[in-house]
């Protein structure tokens, strides 16, 4: 398989449940949707072996553990990182593997975080550690294209480290809001600065080359369901060996020590990769990673890129063409107007008339309706969210200065705008041209329909 054709025709085969039951999806920076060959793998695999936990030398166990060490290797291979200079560490999801670097590395008020605002929160998330170690902490800002320059970037590292020194920056390949993708040479560049690097590779890799060998990031996270969707619950940390030598664990639990104490205060850890990997791995899963890095090979990352680029520019064409009776612009678009610097991730706006940017549940219960797939919110990134409705620092300071929000819509009263969210249409392998008219036609009618008016409080939110 290696063309736009036959990614194409992966719908009748791999995904024949999404025209079974009418169904168009359009959010793949969620989750990917599993292919039915992956699924049946494990059954064929569950229902012909006997596998024991690793933890053991017994036959079933052993047999686990040749499958955990290929899971690995495959993983190390999907991202062209070497076994000589890397570990990988499976975690329950990219959150994990976020949280194991946060809490094992050495803050403090000499060693601090920078992050850029585009961010998820389970990156943004690391500061907490870094407040409880003393240590100083900053956001590199968005511009107006929701990017970051690279002079702020430079100027924002080398502020910390001129009051502290260097420390551990984060960002991510792709911004799982707008699908905009960041610089890959920004490892390097803070590399040379003395700076270790956590690149967040979540939302890149399902249709983004990632070549560790050039890119040399201390730590990189993701989820595999991100890429395949199949299996779910696995997530890795790629950490050079090198940058390993600097965490410390707070903890130690099942699996993580060669030998224990319960008298005293000892332990003696077990070195990476089982020494940060808590418990009993989901060893009957861990199988389905190789077999999915066999199938996304198989696809081939040259024609996925391709099949979604062109679906990505089609949504784009018709999004930017949405107009008003009037003639006014229907849509706000995050991120570029092209293919050209991001994943197939396009996020937007519906506008009234006047150009007030309509609430984004809106269209999301008539997409629901319509049988399509869609995500809206802030997509647990805030800062893309303040920079694009033009939120800053001391805007959310004054608001929070009226008391603590018990909700949403309290905290957007108290900020003074209607709505902070946006919609995401997201693509993959077995999104075809279809499901995108189908989504632009639900645009076209919300746009359309008179007399539109805000939705319910977001209650629970």
């Amino acid at each position: 398989m290696n063309s736009a054709c036959s990614v194409d025709a992966l719908r009748a085969t791999e995904f024949p449940y999404l025209d079974a039951t009418g169904q168009a999806y359009l959010d793949y920076t969620g989750a990917a949707l599993p292919p039915l060959s992956l699924v049946r793998g494990q059954q064929r695999r569950l229902m012909t072996g006997v596998f024991g936990n690793p933890h053991s030398a017994s036959p079933a166990s052993r047999a686990s553990t040749r499958l955990v060490a290929e899971a690995r290797a495959a993983v190390l291979g999907l991202c062209g990182a070497s076994p000589e200079d890397h570990v990988v560490i499976f975690t329950a999801n990219a959150t994990a593997a976020v949280r194991l670097v946060a809490e094992s590395y050495p803050f403090g008020p000499a060693t601090p975080l920078a992050f850029s605002a585009d961010n998820h929160n389970s990156v943004l998330g690391m500061r907490c550690y870094a407040q409880r170690a003393g240590a100083p902490f900053a956001a590199v800002p968005l511009n107006d294209a929701l990017e970051t320059d690279e002079e702020e970037f430079t100027g924002c590292l080398d502020a910390l480290s001129d009051r502290s020194g260097p420390g551990l920056f984060a960002y991510p390949a792709q911004s799982n809001a707008t699908g905009i993708r960041h610089p890959l040479d920004r490892v390097a560049t803070a590399r040379r600065r003395g700076w270790h690097v956590l690149l967040d590779a979540a939302a890149h890799l399902p249709t983004g080359r990632l070549d560790l060998g050039a890119v040399p990031a201390d730590f990189t996270v993701l989820s595999w369901y991100k890429i395949t969707g199949f299996p779910t619950g696995v997530g890795a940390l790629i950490a050079r060996r090198d940058a390993l030598e600097v965490l410390r664990r707070p903890w130690f639990a099942g699996g993580t020590v060669r030998a224990s104490s319960a008298s005293t205060a000892w332990h003696l850890p077990s070195p990476p990769p089982e020494g940060f990997e808590d418990g009993t791995l989901p060893f009957l899963a861990l199988p389905d990673v190789t077999a999915a890095a066999a199938w996304h090979d198989a696809v081939g990352l040259p024609a996925l890129a391709h099949h979604t680029t062109r679906l990505t520019a089609h949504l784009l064409a018709g999004l930017t063409g949405l107009r008003h009776r009037d003639g006014a612009p229907a849509i706000r678009l995050l991120g570029p107007a092209t293919p050209v610097g991001r994943g197939p991730t396009v996020t937007f706006n519906l506008l009234s008339p006047d150009g007030t940017p309509l609430d984004e549940r809106i269209l999301q219960r008539a997409a629901s309706a319509a049988g399509i797939s869609i995500r809206t919110g802030c997509f647990c990134n805030p800062g893309t969210a303040e920079q694009s409705n033009a939120l800053t620092p001391t805007t959310i300071r004054n608001a929070l200065a009226l008391g603590s929000p018990p909700d949403v819509d309290t905290y957007l009263r108290q900020l003074n705008t209607y709505t902070q969210g946006a919609i995401r249409a997201s693509m993959g392998a077995a999104t075809n041209t279809k499901d995108v008219d189908r989504l632009l036609s639900a645009c076209a009618k919300v746009v359309n329909r008179p007399g539109l008016t805000p939705t319910e409080p977001r209650v629970g939110c």
